[in-house]
């Protein structure tokens, strides 16, 4: 029987709406693939798009082998950020407004030119950021338990929630992006530690392969996207009254609170 794509992806919509988490989605529909599940995110892009919000960046998931190792993948994916997730600004996060979160520290890029060309190099990446922040991505799943399989993720907007810029705006020459560390604390207790190698490498292979990919599916980033390049280690579990800071080197620290 073929894949009903349109139900799959209303189905994921009403659990994200209802904070319901459905079944994998590979376990309800047999041969669900990632092909699959990218027509999935696009038919939800396309719903949100129509719904008035805006597309201003895209998020690389699975770039780091100790989330890789917590999620049994082996591969990068990528998601859409909306205006509507940026919670840069907000005082807290409502634990409410989410299901089952979790959040990682990476770094940001913003871009100041455009990167359409299908095979650019990584000097055309680098010379294409205008800055970068320290930042926290918040994921969830609208999958149950955290089940995922990589075409789960990925039909789920690579499990994308809302996501937290740092204000401390630096140059790409100001940082080490290879070696800089990262250190995540709830309260005064250190739950995550990790180095701009974690990141495929370096978050610049992390963002050379999203331009690729991104050219390649006919979104090709544009002059002021945001791009999260990936964790810089692993991803931990929220609770409502939980506050975190984060410290990547060469930025300011970083502080998200929930409630």
């Amino acid at each position: 029987m073929p894949l009903d794509l349109g139900a799959i992806a209303a189905a994921l919509a009403e659990a994200r709406r209802n904070r319901t988490p459905i079944p994998p989605v590979t376990e309800t529909s047999p041969g669900f693939d990632v092909a699959s599940a990218y027509a999935v995110q696009e038919i939800n892009t396309r719903r949100r798009l129509t719904a008035g919000e805006r597309i201003v960046g895209r998020k690389i998931g699975l770039t780091s082998p100790a989330v890789q190792a917590q999620l049994g993948v082996s591969e990068p994916d990528y998601g859409m950020l909306f205006d509507v997730d940026d919670a840069s600004d907000a005082a807290f996060v409502a634990v409410a407004d989410l299901m089952q979160p979790k959040v990682e520290a990476e770094i940001a890029f913003v871009l100041d030119k455009p990167l359409k060309s299908a095979t650019p190099s990584i000097g055309e990446i680098a010379s294409a950021i205008g800055y970068a922040v320290a930042a926290v991505e918040i994921v969830d799943s609208a999958i149950a338990d955290w089940r995922i399989t990589l075409a789960d993720t990925v039909a789920d907007n690579a499990s994308g929630a809302k996501f937290v810029l740092g204000k401390d705006r630096r140059k790409l020459s100001e940082i080490d992006l290879h070696l800089g560390g990262m250190e995540m604390c709830l309260g005064e207790r250190q739950v995550s530690v990790g180095v701009g190698a974690a990141c495929l490498g370096n978050p610049l292979n992390a963002a050379l392969w999203l331009a690729r990919k991104m050219a390649e599916v006919g979104r090709p980033l544009e002059a002021g996207d945001i791009v999260l390049s990936g964790a810089l280690g692993p991803m931990v579990s929220v609770a409502a009254g939980d506050e975190f800071t984060v410290r990547v080197q060469g930025f300011q620290p970083l502080h998200v609170s929930f409630d």
